[in-house]
């Protein structure tokens, strides 16, 4: 119950800082909406829901997905446009609010296609990153877990298919298909070209979990599959190391892992992702931190959020072992899967020790921490409280 009311409490500070309760046309302060962070919002109000029957933290959960699709799903106060990013009238985007993709909440709004890169700036302008998307999709779908509502899990797939036609291409080169990192807000020009190293596994292992999800609710249309885009996914997986230098990047592997098994006994993955391989992969990674040594340094010099990353992703290890002794069926090389899991679990206590640290009061005065509250709040009280963010089901658990 300690990390329940942990997290109740930051939760509930989360809400009143960002202006949650406020109605969009009554305030003329906008409320403060950011995509990642509210994707990890969401499922805190739902890890909460179920601990603790309350109907108040899922009336949460459901406001703060209507005030993201109001505010982000709409174009910028200071844009010189209104209305939704669709182009949609009112009643009718009420009903498509993700058809558009959604803006990531930047403080400045985009460069335009006359302004320079400038990669310092780049990082505080507006647009639409696709790994952003992807954490909305997911926490879409949580809704429906615990609404029974197959409307949350449509609109996830709407943003997928709208956000793959976008991001997704082919270089002129003829070469593989690739991901744009970062898209203007119209979705019409790449802000960024590169590719994140894990957005294809991401937004692979994203859209088999709403195909699959899919399936459960009756309502959904049954041209709302996503076999083209995964298929694409596919392509692009093919032949990439996951190894991360990255600590939120390694935590996501872990997290990425879980969800890997827990879609498995549904879309036999392991045939084309390795769950062994993988599992490689996020030890070298767990290794290339370790040897970095972070956590020694002081508070100023270190970003939380991404800690917390990880400490979110060492809590699937014990999870992911739990599973395959409950399913072991579906994996032919039990042993070696059982071995790798235990070197991973020689890492686990690195999560008590960042959660330790920043729970500390006195941490929290930093620059570092305040500079972005809100994700630092919200992502420590994932960690205190994973389940809403890490289970696609209850039935495993």
């Amino acid at each position: 119950m300690h990390t329940y009311r942990q997290a109740r409490d930051i939760m509930q500070r989360f809400a009143i800082a960002t202006q949650l309760s406020t109605a969009i046309n009554s305030s003329a302060t906008q409320p403060r909406r950011y995509l990642w962070t509210d994707a990890f919002a969401v499922c805190n109000y739902l890890s909460l829901y179920r601990q603790s029957a309350t109907p108040f933290f899922l009336q949460q959960a459901l406001q703060l997905v209507s005030q993201v699709h109001q505010v982000l799903g709409q174009e910028r106060k200071d844009s010189g446009h209104k209305g939704w990013l669709s182009g949609l009238n009112d009643d009718q985007a009420q009903l498509h609010p993700t058809i558009a993709g959604l803006r990531i909440g930047k403080a400045l709004n985009q460069r335009s296609e006359d302004d320079p890169v400038n990669d310092v700036l780049e990082w505080q302008q507006d647009g639409q990153y696709f790994h952003y998307l992807t954490k909305w999709m997911h926490a879409l779908n949580c809704v429906s877990r615990d609404t029974g509502n197959g409307i949350y899990t449509q609109w996830a797939i709407e943003l997928a298919k709208t956000a793959h036609r976008a991001f997704v291409y082919t270089p002129a080169t003829g070469a593989s298909k690739r991901i744009y990192w970062k898209m203007s807000i119209d979705l019409s020009r790449p802000l960024v070209s590169s590719m994140g190293q894990h957005d294809p596994l991401d937004g692979l292992l994203t859209y088999l979990q709403l195909h699959a999800s899919a399936i459960q609710y009756p309502e959904i249309p049954a041209e709302f599959r996503l076999d083209t885009e995964i298929a694409d996914m596919l392509e692009i997986c093919n032949g990439i190391s996951w190894v991360s230098h990255d600590t939120l990047g390694t935590g996501s592997l872990l997290s990425d892992a879980y969800k890997l098994l827990q879609l498995s006994d549904k879309q036999h993955l392991y045939q084309h992702i390795k769950f062994i391989n993988l599992l490689d992969d996020i030890e070298q990674s767990l290794h290339v931190f370790v040897s970095h040594n972070p956590l020694q340094q002081g508070a100023a010099h270190r970003l939380a959020f991404r800690e917390l990353g990880l400490a979110i992703g060492l809590q699937t290890i014990s999870k992911m072992q739990q599973w395959l002794k409950q399913n072991s069926e579906h994996f032919h090389q039990q042993n070696l899967l059982d071995e790798l899991l235990t070197k991973l679990s020689m890492f686990e206590p690195i999560r008590t020790t960042i959660e330790k640290f920043w729970l500390n009061p006195k941490h929290q005065t930093q620059n570092s921490w305040l500079e972005h509250g809100d994700i630092n709040n919200v992502m420590l009280a994932t960690s205190l409280l994973p389940d809403g963010y890490l289970q696609l089901s209850w039935d495993h658990y």
